[in-house]
């Protein structure tokens, strides 16, 4: 029997499991893709692994919902920080690894998790669309209106092209709202169908707002499970640095599985 806890961060579901005695066998996808069935299992866009790493309060180990190991996850870093601060591993503050390396994050009276995510590295700005990696590889595409946009098939199209068909990307489509707002719909590779929010992905559409539009920090970002925000700075020689992820991540319910 398998214990697990069910967390969402502004509609982005996640599997959560103590793992800090290593029993989880982090090469069986199949049990982790069974975990993540909506339907014969316990249903999310991926699961976590809480396990201790030396120097670190606790490291984040990700599995997207096809049962592989993925890379890093913005919103489910959040709500591994919201879990592991129920295990007692922090306080308030807390550093943490993943896959993308360390990270720091802070939880707030409000249960807000800001989250620390790494500078993204050389960001590809060409004449319809975007291209950086946040943790995450993402493709950023403006539109006019996302009303009545078809996420899963423009998004599907772009994720298997002749460029990204092998290694994959994350394909989000922005809208800008406000002078210091978007709306973002996000395509996830590993899951395959659009989500109703990804953090690294909310994060490369910040970023392609302030190179394209401009738009100062921090960004209002609704998503289709909510709200986020995303704040950063931008050295002398354009770097961003200091990104921060704010939103929600809230526990939904636990249990036991046999798998």
């Amino acid at each position: 029997m398998i214990n697990f806890w069910k967390y969402q961060g502004a509609g982005n579901d996640f599997v959560m499991i103590d793992d800090r005695d290593n029993k989880f066998d982090i090469n069986d996808y199949k049990k982790v893709a069974f975990l993540c069935d909506r339907r014969f299992g316990i249903g999310g866009d991926g699961l976590i692994l809480i396990r201790l790493k030396e120097g670190y309060d606790f490291d984040m180990v990700y599995f997207n919902a096809d049962g592989h190991l993925g890379s890093m996850c913005g919103n489910g870093g959040r709500c591994a920080v919201r879990f592991a601060h129920t295990l007692g591993l922090f306080e308030t503050k807390t550093k943490f690894w993943a896959a993308d390396g360390e990270h720091e994050a802070e939880l707030d009276e409000s249960n807000t998790v800001h989250l620390k995510m790494n500078p993204p590295g050389e960001i590809e700005i060409n004449p319809d669309h975007y291209f950086m990696d946040t943790g995450s590889p993402h493709y950023v595409r403006f539109e006019d209106s996302l009303e009545n946009f078809d996420t899963v098939e423009e998004g599907k199209a772009i994720r298997h092209n002749e460029r990204f068909n092998e290694e994959g990307t994350n394909v989000n489509f922005a809208e800008v709202t406000g002078d210091q707002a978007l709306t973002v719909y996000t395509f996830e590779r590993g899951v395959e169908d659009e989500t109703l929010a990804c953090g690294t992905g909310v994060t490369a559409c910040a970023i392609a707002a302030n190179i394209e539009k401009g738009m100062p920090s921090p960004i209002a970002v609704k998503v289709k499970g909510g709200q986020l925000a995303v704040g950063f700075e931008k050295d002398s020689d354009k770097k961003y640095n200091n990104i921060i992820l704010s939103g929600p991540a809230t526990p939904v319910f636990e249990g036991k599985i046999d798998a």
